[in-house]
């Protein structure tokens, strides 16, 4: 049907042009859609046959309150018609019996502004012998033009509530190189039965668009986070670093705080702060994992090693007593420790979680080693434009000796540099799990401040020497959320735009490929 329109528009379009050029669409077609319009108007164009300019135009439109103050008057004009026509003046408690409500409320005030009447005790009575009813006179204006001369009328009509503005497309149509009164019909193939006539030699061929698009083809594509998480991947992988395995969304209360030194009275430990697991409540003390392997994969030609075994007894043991009384030189939290408390199964609120397993692994074979993970993590957080009850963490560790604080400034340095951020400020800060530590601040050029990008420090011993790694070797730790540079790279400025049910997939289908070095 909307091709037979567009035909039929196509033959009028041509058959007004002969009489009239140029010639405006919104006096040919004021009620067809200007969609309808430009498709005639693009099939003459193509062919040379006519050629337009759009006009892009805003029409003051009436309300349908605003229809009824042009038919019948405006609510000041009836209130002072009721109050004039009234002998010896209106009780102002009769008004809205004989205007209506609306126009008794909006009316008499305007009416009293305007000095057409006034008050004598509860009585309305005329101030004046006739008026000039400008409000409906000005809305006949608009209703028969769409417009009005004087624009703070419109201005004021609009806050009014009695206009509204709508944008208009039209047309202005000329006759092009090619013009003809009609369309002639134009073949798109090249037929056996044209060349065996010879009908081919007389017929009108549609010529080739070759700046037509193609029609898009549905197809996968990657979500934003994904894009950045493979930069960060191949930014771990370029410095050497290995990925840890991050398949377990629910740890115990043991490796997600109490190996990591948070003690149990620690305020993230609360219901307001994380999501507890109901059914089952709690889990069984820590041991091996045949879900895991024991180690990371190491470089093929990395020489073999004898692993000492791990002793997971020992290590809750060694945890307890460092909670309870102190060891490896610190005197501990001093509180009675929970093993209750400590097998409670939760969300992992942070993939520390994950390092902690691991570091506690590479204590069956002490030696240099780089791990990495991004991975999602639960926190039992108000849902607002920055913060979701659920995000990704990146997270970096590297174990070696002799590990100093200016070597993790300076790796820090050299770890943002491949993002394209440079020139950090660091900032003292607490974590109850790495001592010292430090908050990572990067210049934002399009907010024109600093901005908290990452958080680091040096693994206590307290969390380290419980899980037997030497006590001369040291563990940077790092983190940063993924979402906070995707947002940055992509000017998403609500968290909720970007994961959850809100993201559009427009959005996602469209966005370009990341590069985290490139502005």
């Amino acid at each position: 049907m909307a091709q037979g329109l567009a035909q039929d528009l196509t033959s009028q379009i041509l058959s007004e042009l002969s009489t009239t050029s140029p010639l405006l669409s919104a006096d040919i077609f004021p009620s067809v859609p200007s969609t309808t319009v430009k498709s005639s108007l693009d099939r003459l164009g193509s062919r040379e046959m006519v050629t337009y300019e759009t006009i892009d135009r805003e029409e003051a439109v009436l309300t349908p309150e605003a229809e009824g103050i042009a038919k019948e008057g405006s609510h000041e004009a009836k209130v002072f018609e009721a109050v004039q026509q009234a002998v010896g003046g209106l009780k102002i408690g009769d008004l809205p019996g004989i205007v209506g409500k609306e126009s008794a409320k909006v009316g008499q005030g305007k009416a009293f502004k305007e000095g057409w009447i006034k008050k004598d005790k509860d009585t309305l009575r005329p101030n004046i012998d006739s008026i000039t009813d400008t409000t409906r006179e000005q809305l006949q204006t608009i209703q028969q033009t769409r417009t009005y001369s004087d624009p703070r009328v419109v201005a004021d009509l609009r806050k009014r509530k009695l206009v509204n503005m709508q944008k208009v497309i039209s047309f202005r149509v000329f006759k092009g190189p090619k013009y003809a009164a009609e369309l002639v019909k134009e073949e798109t193939d090249l037929t056996a039965d044209m060349i065996a006539s010879g009908a081919w030699k007389t017929a009108t061929f549609k010529p080739y668009n070759f700046k037509a698009r193609g029609a898009i083809t549905p197809s996968g594509a990657l979500h934003p986070l994904n894009k950045v998480r493979h930069e960060f991947r191949q930014i771990f992988f370029e410095m050497g670093f290995e990925e840890m395995p991050t398949n377990r969304y629910v740890e115990t209360g043991f490796w997600n705080f109490d190996a990591l030194f948070v003690p149990q009275q620690h305020p993230a430990r609360d219901l307001q702060d994380t999501f507890y697991i109901s059914d089952p409540l709690y889990a069984d003390k820590p041991r091996a994992d045949p879900s895991i392997s024991p180690t990371p994969i190491t470089q093929a030609n990395a020489p073999k090693q004898e692993s000492k075994p791990l002793d997971y007894e020992t290590y809750w043991d060694s945890v307890r007593e460092v909670h309870e009384n102190g060891k490896y030189g610190s005197i501990g939290y001093r509180y009675p420790w929970s093993e209750k408390e400590s097998l409670r199964l939760v969300l992992r609120t942070h993939t520390t979680a994950i390092s902690t397993y691991m570091l506690h692994k590479l204590a069956a074979n002490p030696r240099p080693a780089r791990y990495f993970s991004i991975d999602r993590v639960f926190r039992n957080e108000t849902v607002d434009a920055t913060h979701l009850a659920e995000f990704h963490q990146v997270e970096g560790v590297i174990a070696d000796f002799g590990l100093n604080l200016g070597g993790l400034i300076g790796f820090m340095e050299t770890f943002f540099a491949k993002m394209g951020v440079h020139g950090l400020r660091f900032k003292p800060a607490y974590n109850p799990y790495t001592e010292p530590s430090l908050e990572i601040f990067g210049w934002h050029q399009g907010l024109g401040k600093w901005v908290e990008i990452g958080n680091s420090g040096m693994f206590r011993p307290e969390m380290l020497e419980p899980m037997g790694l030497p006590r001369d070797m040291k563990v940077y730790g790092w983190g940063l959320s993924l979402e906070r540079p995707t947002m940055i790279k992509y000017g998403v400025k609500n968290i909720r735009e970007l994961l959850g049910h809100k993201v559009d997939l427009n959005f996602i289908e469209s966005n370009p490929a990341v590069r985290l070095e490139k502005e």
